[in-house]
């Protein structure tokens, strides 16, 4: 079955799967009962395809806008405009100058023509009562007018549907259809022959037995729909900086409006449409937006910002002008909502396997009807009455047929790959609850299956809560984690180099030092930053004052790839100077000077180099962090369009930072190398620091590798094939060499996970996912049983006998039993810490395993043991001598098999364990739903026998039924005794 699986449903990815695979597979579906419950959880590939013509449109609307836009450009230079837009009167009378309408399409069409008309970005701000240094006003009216008149940053979504939705849809199952059809002539033709209310018995069984399948199963659909809703608000809770009432603050998307001052930074995604009021190299990646992968210079000729897209490379302050629903973003992404996320590849094998199980019950269902049927056609065929039908004979006719698809409704394993999207569902919510936020079910299936984990070090295995320790300035070491220690660096310090080093942290930064509303001081910025504007402040620098007495004319922003961060000053006096800082062992082989105790200038000799060199190894053997300032006069001819120097600087000093090692992560990391997984730090940092952080953490050993990115580079393919497998450490990486890396250990092993957020979480979100993984499967292995046996009790049954014990309504139950509350009690199962010792699955690990297979076997053949036992045996058993106990006998084997069904979901929570009871009571949805069986079970046979074919049965024949269910569980623990492969 594996390799069928494979071949007909394996080629979609866990993401960017092509759209004719996931065509492919919904066609080789050719057993489906409900399409909408079906295929709930899977792309809407029409919706899909409307966002791509969007994209296509928008991307020709952005091309001709911007040529339209500099050719207006060129023809107005010099002319004198006037404007002849009319502001709307409740635009006035709000305080505004500027409509909503008019503002979109200056920015979405790129209109340089009105935006020049209206005042330029000046103008705009003015218009729309804010400013462009201090931001909105937070008066309470002011926002709420400003809502009115602008909206709010919301898109639109789909509502959320209620229960009788999912009522609906649930009645739409196609065999449902049928039965109920089934059941309308079964009350026409019983009351016609027996009256009412003896002949609406079989009728009403099986409606009432329909209606609670379809209640039962709309329950559950619609518990999954609040489930994801819920996990959809998580996702999307993303914060940006803005400055409001001249104070920098975090504010969530949603909150934004027109006339807000958002600050981006490299990879930010723009959260409105707006305009650039000022910032550096600022390069937009608008992919998202309009399919095209080259970025966008954006600055003050081109300052238009769209939703949606991302920052690429630089910063900037934006003024915002569009949102929510007016956007394009907005758009477009209220189609993306509804065209879904993509589905698993898990998800589409347990299609697969539904189609093949359905594939199979149809059979037996057309063999079982021939085969009941056979003895009334030939006795109508013999007696020449073909044609001529009684009601009784139309009524057994019926009952037979109504069997038959009752074996379709229960072979069809409809709520199979709803079980397993339920499951990681739930571990997806406990994933966030350990603050391990994944986003999308393929990542979540792909973490339950991993062998790698690719982690960062800042932020991740670190607290990335940094501070200046230690630094060496004029070729001293100094320790100065304290304002007192830094004090007395300053005090010993030439006056000249803390001004120079001063005005080098101040001015060079992505960073800023403001005031909040309570009058403190607010560094913002990265972590590294935070570090040390703190540290220039210890010294006894003044932000704003050190920055007012230059002006930055030029910012090459740091990134992955150069590893530092350059701008260019202009100098009160004239002339300007350059700033350079970053990795160190990078920036201190740009200088060629360096400055002495005493303040003077000098060429860095060898001597000296080494000396520095040996400084920063040992700053890094003590898991320090490393950055080195420098600086560099600018000649006269230099412009602020050429690149910034790499080289000629004056080292002015390096610096050591400390980020702790998070607590928990040195277990968290045992925790995974003991289930398997292999944990690899990848990290831009100096080798030394990462070596050091790493064996901290536990992650290098003596016989791993640590590799820096630019030697792991120059690796032929057949070096890096004997290399990969040992890497546990790579330092001064790229993003290229992530890339690389994670390619390699793909075709090296068998799956790669980076996981990044706290490094502590990265086993119990892999604990999580794996639990996700592993309770799918069990819900899997449970629900393929019961389908193995109800199919065969029914057919050998009617093959042998001529009659079938398990009538349509109980069919139904069983049903409900396994297709919906099975599902749904082993999709909930809490946190199990043995599953973080078992082997990881793997890329190419099967869905069906061996253990799975010799588990359904063993319980398929022990369970179809009972129920022929009972048939052929039972009477005497029980001591059911008269003719008229075979509906009592029908009761004991159904109620046998019900028993079995709920001791077998039991033992279906460990597919290897003996002991399946641990931890079985905390899960009060598992709990409830066995209660909730057993109970509705003793209902259904001893008060409603009419409906449900079944007749009170005695406290010897209860105890009879319980234990033969009950057996089943020892049965199942010396199965899994038998010694099979793990593939």
């Amino acid at each position: 079955m594996e390799s069928y699986l494979e071949e007909r449903f394996g080629g979609v990815q866990a993401k960017n799967s092509s759209e004719e695979a996931l065509r492919r597979w919904r066609r080789l579906c050719s057993v489906v009962k409900n399409p909408k419950r079906r295929f709930r959880f899977t792309a809407n590939l029409e919706k899909r395809g409307e966002a791509e013509a969007i994209k296509h449109a928008n991307h020709e609307k952005l091309r001709v806008a911007v040529l339209v836009s500099k050719a207006a450009l060129q023809f107005i230079q010099g002319l004198s405009l006037r404007s002849e837009y009319v502001v709307p009167e409740e635009v006035k009378a709000a305080g505004f100058q500027i409509c909503a309408d008019e503002l979109g399409s200056i920015v979405e069409g790129h209109d340089s023509k009105k935006l020049i008309i209206h005042g330029g970005v000046d103008g705009i701000a003015e218009k729309l009562s804010t400013s462009k240094t201090d931001g909105l006003s937070t008066d309470e009216d002011s926002i709420k007018r400003r809502q009115d008149i602008y909206g709010v940053n919301k898109f639109t979504e789909s509502e959320v549907r209620s229960f009788w939705v999912f009522v609906w849809e649930a009645l739409q199952d196609t065999t449902l259809i049928i039965l109920a059809v089934c059941a309308f002539v079964s009350l026409v033709v019983g009351i016609a022959m027996e009256g009412w209310p003896k002949g609406a018995h079989d009728g009403l069984g099986i409606v009432a037995s329909i209606l609670l399948v379809v209640f039962v199963t709309a329950a559950s659909d619609y518990r999954q729909s609040l489930q994801f809703k819920d996990l959809d608000k998580e996702k999307k809770k993303i914060q940006v900086q803005v400055t409001r009432n001249g104070f920098r603050q975090r504010l969530s998307i949603y909150d934004l409006l027109p006339g807000d001052v958002v600050h981006l930074a490299i990879g930010d995604q723009v959260p409105a449409d707006g305009l650039f009021i000022s910032g550096f190299s600022l390069l937009i990646n608008e992919s998202s937006l309009t399919g095209e992968s080259e970025p966008v210079a954006v600055n003050a000729d081109n300052p238009f910002l769209l939703s949606g897209t991302k920052v690429q490379d630089g910063s900037c302050k934006m003024l915002v002008t569009t949102v929510g629903m007016r956007t394009q973003w907005g758009k477009l992404m209220a189609t993306l909502s509804e065209g879904g996320d993509d589905e698993t590849p898990l998800q589409v094998k347990l299609n697969g396997v539904a189609t093949i199980i359905g594939q199979i019950g149809l059979f037996f269902a057309v063999i079982t009807f021939i085969v009941l049927s056979q003895g009334l056609f030939s006795k109508k065929y013999h007696e020449g009455l073909l044609l001529s039908w009684s009601g009784d004979e139309a009524l057994e006719l019926l009952e037979h047929f109504a069997i038959a698809v009752t074996i379709v409704v229960v072979a069809v394993p409809e709520g199979l790959p709803l079980a397993v999207t339920l499951s990681l569902a739930f571990a997806m919510k406990k994933m966030m609850n350990d603050k391990a936020l994944v986003r999308h079910l393929a990542a979540c299936e792909t973490m339950g299956s991993a062998t790698t984990i690719c982690s960062d070090k800042t932020g991740t295995l670190t607290t990335n809560h940094m501070a200046v320790v230690k630094a060496c300035i004029c070729g001293n070491i100094k320790e100065v984690n304290g304002p007192q220690n830094a004090s007395k660096l300053c005090s010993e310090l030439p006056e000249i180099v803390v001004k120079t080093l001063l005005e080098s942290i101040f001015n060079n930064t992505g960073g800023e030092v403001v005031f909040n509303q309570d009058g403190k001081y607010q560094i913002l910025g990265t972590p590294t930053e935070t570090a040390l504007l703190e540290f220039a402040l210890a010294l006894g620098g003044d932000f704003k004052s050190k920055r007012d007495e230059t002006k930055i004319v030029k910012v090459e922003p740091f990134n992955s790839t150069k590893k530092r961060m350059s701008v260019i000053l202009e100098l009160p006096g004239g002339g300007r100077r350059a700033h350079c800082k970053g990795a160190s062992e990078i920036v201190l082989a740009a200088c060629d000077k360096f400055i002495d105790d005493t303040g003077s200038v000098h060429p860095l000799d060898k001597t000296t180099a080494d000396k520095l060199n040996g400084i920063i190894d040992s700053f890094a053997g003590e898991a320090l962090r490393t950055l080195c300032l420098a600086y560099r006069e600018m000649e006269e001819g230099f412009s602020i369009l050429d690149h910034i120097p790499s080289q000629g600087y004056t080292c002015i000093g390096v610096v050591g930072i400390k980020d702790p090692v998070r607590p928990g992560v040195r277990e968290s990391v045992a925790t995974c190398q003991a289930a398997g997984i292999m944990v690899r730090m990848v990290t831009g940092d100096n080798i030394n620091t990462a070596k050091a952080i790493a064996r901290e953490c536990g992650i290098l050993t003596e016989e791993g590798i640590a590799i820096e990115g630019p030697e792991f580079r120059e690796k032929s393919l057949d070096e890096l094939l004997k290399l990969v497998p040992k890497i546990q450490v790579m330092a001064r990486s790229s993003p290229l060499d992530k890339h690389t890396l994670v390619k390699h250990l793909r075709t090296t092993f068998n799956d790669v996970v980076a996981v990044t957020g706290d490094g502590t979480n990265d086993a119990p979100a892999l604990h999580e996912a794996d639990i996700g993984l592993a309770m799918g499967i069990a819900g899997t292995e449970f629900q393929l049983t019961v389908n193995v046996v109800a199919l065969l009790v029914n057919f050998s049954s009617a093959c042998f006998t001529g009659n079938a014990p398990l009538t349509a309504v109980q069919l139904l139950w069983v049903n409900m039993i396994m297709d919906t509350l099975g599902a749904l009690a082993l999709a909930t199962e809490p946190p199990n810490n043995d599953l973080m010792k078992r082997e990881p699955v793997g890329r190419t690990g099967k869905f069906i395993t061996n253990v799975m297979w010799r588990n359904i076997l063993g319980m398929s053949f022990y369970q179809f043991f009972v129920m022929w036992y009972l048939q052929t045996q039972g009477k005497n058993f029980f001591g059911l001598e008269r003719s008229d106990t075979d509906v009592a006998l029908n009761t004991i084997i159904f109620n046998s098999f019900v028993f079995c069904q709920v001791f077998n979901e039991i033992s279906s929570r460990e597919m290897e364990k003996i002991n399946v009871l641990k931890g079985m009571t905390r899960n009060y949805v598992f709990m409830a739903v066995l209660t909730s069986t057993v109970i509705f079970q003793f209902i259904m046979v001893q008060f409603l026998g009419e409906f449900a074919n079944t007749t009170p049965l005695n406290l010897h024949q209860w105890l009879a039924s319980v234990l033969l269910g009950l057996v089943g569980m020892p049965i199942a623990a010396v199965v899994k005794l038998i010694p099979v492969g793990s593939s």
